[in-house]
């Protein structure tokens, strides 16, 4: 380190810092630590939600190895929302917004404290893009930790259970192909204790995209909360970051194009949520990185997908550490051709020298990962759809699909909630295209997820035979025939602020397109007596979001 200049010492060198130094004596600095680079821990531990129950001894951990390395840790607090408690209520507008504050958080303090690194610890769906976000705006030498995931529960029969699991029985419940004390069961069995959301949801996708992406240590994603195996990697991971800083290593150096393609291929790979869609392209706008939705489409063309998991298959996330983990996964992948090998990791060894002993997946007999020369889908299970409705694009998912278009009737609501109280009184039959509006990133404010609405239609046998679209977004335990993120969203005026009852809408994933089928003329009529309303909050977070975020289009950022 002798050439080496730490930019704390922007913070505690020479004798006009000695009041910073008085402030820091008195939580445990002493004189041989001012020399040392001063790391932030970013420590996002909340226990109103299983994802995050677990991180402040996660964070203890990454103190100890930042120690090991030669460091000095100092950990402070960022806001997390939870995401599964907050779904089908007005709470969820806060989801999305998070994101962008816990970006802010990380900014502010390790930019105030001019910290030579940071590694940030979380677990809940906006924990990991938002710890992403905030650690490029700094770019110092970064380490993302993912808390890991949930175990799966166990049902009554003894079925595989998560937190969809519950959303889907309270359909059944409403068709009658369940009583309450059905539900109860599985309500108490499906979280058994910390750790995210077990399937492929949101959390677990982009996990996943950020070791693939070469932000945090192999096997990050796969671990499980609760093992010692999570403890032992957040250790490393203190360590590495010392390292990191040493060598001077930033997220400029690791995440590029092609670290982008390697980590949304993963997400293709594994199923992932489309939410991915979303935070890939507000990380990269925080490097500068030229990366939009035609990415998203060039990449889904040649990527299978291969796995086997929730929401549309059998598995979650702890089969695939069962099975051999992420690398195992990346491994099968490097050697198809299919990621870049030569991408710089925060080991300090590019993906292919990190795989370089790891076993492919294919190397042991196991069925959540499917080969790849009979896999799930031939392609990527998000499709980018352009069209009359949506001509700035919006994002499907298509995943356990047999059938991939649907033409059918408008069933237009405005607001998640009214949509919900029609699939309750069983308003929406086989064949309609539900509409939901007003919930884009200014209308929401902030974007909502559809768990409740799509886990309705599917407890009641609808999943398949019906299309649903919104300018809101999809949790990653939806499935279906759902488009999201459709943008112009309708409360700046987009196509689907204009749609009514009855009118004839064409979803078609394999062919990309979103359109509907009302002349041009009655369409700039009906564009002539729209009136565009006011943001419907005047104060606190959601004004200043609604004030400040771009279209979904460009990923929902506000920076």
């Amino acid at each position: 380190m002798s050439d080496f200049k730490k930019k704390s010492d922007l913070t505690v060198e020479g004798m006009g810092r000695a009041p910073n130094r008085a402030m820091l004596r008195s939580v445990h600095m002493q004189d041989e630590d001012f020399a040392k680079p001063i790391l932030g821990v970013a420590n996002l531990h909340s226990d109103i939600t299983p994802c995050n129950a677990h991180l402040g001894h996660l964070a203890q951990k990454a103190r100890e190895g930042i120690f090991a390395g030669g460091g000095f840790p100092q950990v402070f607090g960022a806001p997390t929302a939870s995401d599964g408690i907050m779904m089908g209520h007005q709470g969820m507008r806060y989801s999305l917004v998070s994101r962008e504050t816990i970006a802010d958080s990380i900014e502010i303090v390790s930019g105030g404290m001019n910290h030579d690194g940071v590694i940030s610890i979380g677990g809940c769906d906006k924990n990991m893009p938002g710890c992403m976000m905030g650690m490029c705006r700094l770019n110092v030498p970064s380490i993302f930790v993912y808390g890991g995931t949930i175990l799966p529960g166990v049902g009554p029969q003894g079925q595989t259970l998560d937190v969809v699991s519950v959303f889907e029985a309270v359909g059944q419940y409403q068709a009658g192909k369940m009583d309450e004390e059905e539900v109860h069961q599985i309500e108490c069995a499906a979280c058994p204790g910390a750790g995210a959301c077990g399937g492929m949801y949101t959390a677990n996708t982009m996990a996943s995209a950020i070791e693939a992406m070469g932000m945090s240590l192999p096997y990050d994603a796969s671990y499980p909360a609760i093992s010692s195996l999570k403890e032992v990697e957040t250790f490393e991971a203190g360590k590495a970051l010392v390292n990191l800083v040493k060598n001077g290593t930033k997220p400029s150096d690791i995440i590029t194009r092609e670290a982008l393609e390697n980590a949304y291929t993963v997400v293709l790979a594994l199923g992932g949520s489309t939410n991915a869609v979303l935070h890939m392209m507000a990380i990269a706008r925080e490097l500068d990185l030229d990366w939009g939705l035609e990415d998203f489409d060039r990449i889904g063309e040649k990527v299978p997908v291969l796995a086997d998991l929730k929401p549309s298959g059998r598995y979650v996330m702890y089969d695939v550490h069962r099975v051999g983990g992420t690398p195992a996964v990346m491994r099968a992948l490097l050697d198809a051709g299919m990621l870049h090998g030569d991408c710089p990791t925060v080991t300090g060894k590019t993906i292919a020298e990190n795989l370089a002993n790891v076993p492919s997946i294919y190397s042991r007999i196991q069925d959540v990962i499917m080969p790849l020369d009979k896999p799930k889908h031939a392609h990527g299970h998000i499709r980018i759809l352009k069209g009359s409705l949506a001509p700035e694009g919006a994002v499907a998912k298509t995943s356990g699909l047999k059938k991939t278009d649907i033409t059918g009737p408008a069933k237009v609501f405005d607001g998640e909630e009214a949509c919900f109280d029609a699939i309750q009184r069983r308003e929406v039959k086989e064949g309609d295209v539900i509409v939901i509006r007003g919930e884009g990133p200014v209308g929401g404010p902030g974007m909502r997820e559809m768990l409740a609405v799509t886990a309705a239609l599917v407890g009641q046998g609808l999943g398949a035979s019906v299309g649903l679209i919104t300018d809101g977004r999809f949790s990653g335990g939806s499935h279906g025939l759902v488009v999201g993120h459709v943008a112009p969203e309708a409360w700046v005026g987009g196509p689907i602020a204009l749609i009514k009852d009855g009118d004839m809408i064409t979803i078609d994933a394999e062919a990309k397109i979103l359109n509907v089928d009302v002349p041009e003329e009655e369409m700039a009529k009906r564009r002539a007596a729209w009136t565009k309303p006011e943001i419907r909050e005047k104060r606190g977070v959601l004004h200043k979001y609604a004030m400040c975020v771009k279209s979904a289009s460009l990923g929902a950022v506000t920076s």
